[in-house]
């Protein structure tokens, strides 16, 4: 512990590394970061429309909220074993999918990836803009950009400060839901409302779906914020420490959206905000609210815009064969995004928005077959035994292009497509199940098998150990021993 927080004392502000790999001496932290940063990503405004989307859309309370958290712990549980692959690789999300995909191939799961936190960074930016233009009195345009240019900021800062963020808005969180839960407890017969029981199979794989889903999309980037742990973190911890903040924050801000919904009497949807802070009070109360709502978005919208810059630098590199960004091209990339988004966010606030995220919600489909792929991969076949340095070399081990992963992925993609349900596109099959969106489901399962049958017959060749670079320090130590690899 002592070693640990020495480490992180003397790491500069402003981060250094973008997708290379971490180095021993620089790891550091404690999983404590990994549950409050989890927590305080989930501890907001998107996660309590999305929980009273199970009630809005024709659910009861006590079902709504037993689906919810079964949906929880499914996805949370995909979530933290991604989260369990940063310490011992030493590297962000999805340079790992070079493994499955080749060097080249793994840009096309990317490519949709970086597309949907688009789309996520810019309906979080709408939501904050609200936010901070009521609390400023301002309108909602001046506070998108306003909230923009704090999230260039946090983002270009990086790792360190993205975990304090995360620590600070895990704390204002809790604060903040535990006052509006007894301002909604005093104004609500709770009670009352989980009596009302009138199970449904659609509405209930409905809130199974909602979190799930939202559990599941962290999976691309959530080993950005594990991989500067010590590598000798546990596993085991470090996959409940993410998970239990994650699916404990998700499912509090669910469950509030769920009795806000149930208890608004029509008034919720399209006044989310305003609804959720009326409940507090107004005047000050109100304006500390609206504060808390915009500084939880802080810490989710620079978890989607970083985990934006390592995919497109991932993209990048996979062609150029290296792995350095510099700080310069770290702004640059991070401007683009967060602008790109902000554009979104400011065309799109009064109209274009609804569509545009089930579009972003339709993009979902593209990138569970990856997340079975990738997990299948690194704890049933390779055994986390990857060749870290052949990632950044299109001729080495992993190759240019892995066909058996593509293709299966190709598969994933299109067996989900009769079991999509979303405004932008709706499956044939949908109808079948009650109009529930069960893509998710098929899109874990039927890869992941077929890849695991597959990948036992025709997989490449599987290094002995975990292979790492070698670091400068067991280099000047061992010279006799200097090469491209350490093996550990």
């Amino acid at each position: 512990m002592a070693v640990s927080s020495t480490r992180a004392s003397s790491k500069p502000l402003i981060e250094k590394r973008s997708i290379d790999y971490i180095p021993e001496a620089e790891r550091h932290g404690r999983l404590l970061s990994q549950f409050t940063l989890w927590m305080g990503a989930n501890l907001q405004i998107t996660a309590i429309v999305t929980g009273a989307l199970a009630v809005v859309l024709g659910g009861d309370v006590f079902w709504s909220l037993i689906g919810l958290l079964i949906g929880q712990l499914l996805g949370g549980g995909v979530m933290a074993l991604h989260a369990a692959q940063g310490p011992k690789l030493g590297l962000p999300q999805m340079i790992s999918s070079r493994v499955q995909f080749g060097v080249y191939g793994a840009a096309i799961p990317i490519v949709l990836v970086c597309l949907m936190y688009l789309g996520f960074t810019a309906t979080g930016t709408v939501l904050s803009g609200q936010a901070l233009g009521q609390l400023f009195g301002v309108s909602d345009s001046v506070g998108i950009l306003i909230f923009a240019s704090v999230i260039v900021l946090v983002t270009v800062l990086g790792y360190r400060v993205i975990h304090f963020i995360g620590r600070v808005a895990s704390i204002l969180g809790v604060i903040a839901f535990v006052y509006l839960f007894a301002r909604l407890m005093s104004q609500t017969d709770v009670g009352a409302l989980l009596q009302i029981r009138h199970f449904s199979w659609s509405s209930f794989l409905l809130a199974v779906s909602l979190a799930a889903s939202w559990q599941i999309a962290f999976g691309p980037y959530v080993a950005d914020y594990s991989r500067y742990l010590p590598s000798k973190t546990s596993s085991v911890k470090n996959f409940f420490a993410a998970g239990a903040g994650s699916v404990i924050g998700a499912q509090v801000a669910m469950i509030l959206g769920v009795f806000a919904a149930a208890s608004a009497n029509g008034q919720f949807a399209g006044h989310e905000v305003a609804y959720i802070v009326g409940l507090g009070g107004t005047g000050a109360t109100a304006a500390l609210l609206y504060f808390s709502i915009a500084f939880g978005k802080v810490t989710i919208s620079t978890l989607n815009s970083y985990g934006s810059f390592m995919c497109i630098a991932t993209i990048i590199s996979g062609f150029r064969g290296h792995l350095n960004v510099t700080r310069l091209q770290r702004l640059v990339f991070v401007l683009v995004i967060v602008g790109a988004a902000t554009l979104i966010a400011l065309l799109g606030q009064h109209s274009f928005l609804g569509a545009f995220k089930s579009f972003i919600l339709f993009l979902l489909a593209f990138f569970t077959p990856w997340s079975a792929i990738n997990l299948v991969d690194y704890y049933c076949i390779t055994r986390e035994r990857y060749d870290v340095p052949a990632l950044a070399d299109p001729n080495g081990r992993y190759g240019r292009w892995n066909a058996l992963g593509i293709s299966i992925y190709a598969v994933g993609v299109l067996i989900q497509l009769p079991f999509i349900a979303t405004k932008f596109y709706t499956g044939p099959l949908v109808g079948a199940m009650g109009g529930v969106d069960i893509s998710w489901i098929i899109g874990l399962v039927v890869p992941a098998v077929l890849y695991y049958l597959a990948a036992k017959k025709w997989h490449s060749a599987v290094p002995d150990q975990l292979i790492l670079p070698v670091e400068q320090d067991t280099v000047d130590a061992q010279p006799s021993r200097a090469g491209r690899v350490q093996a550990v």
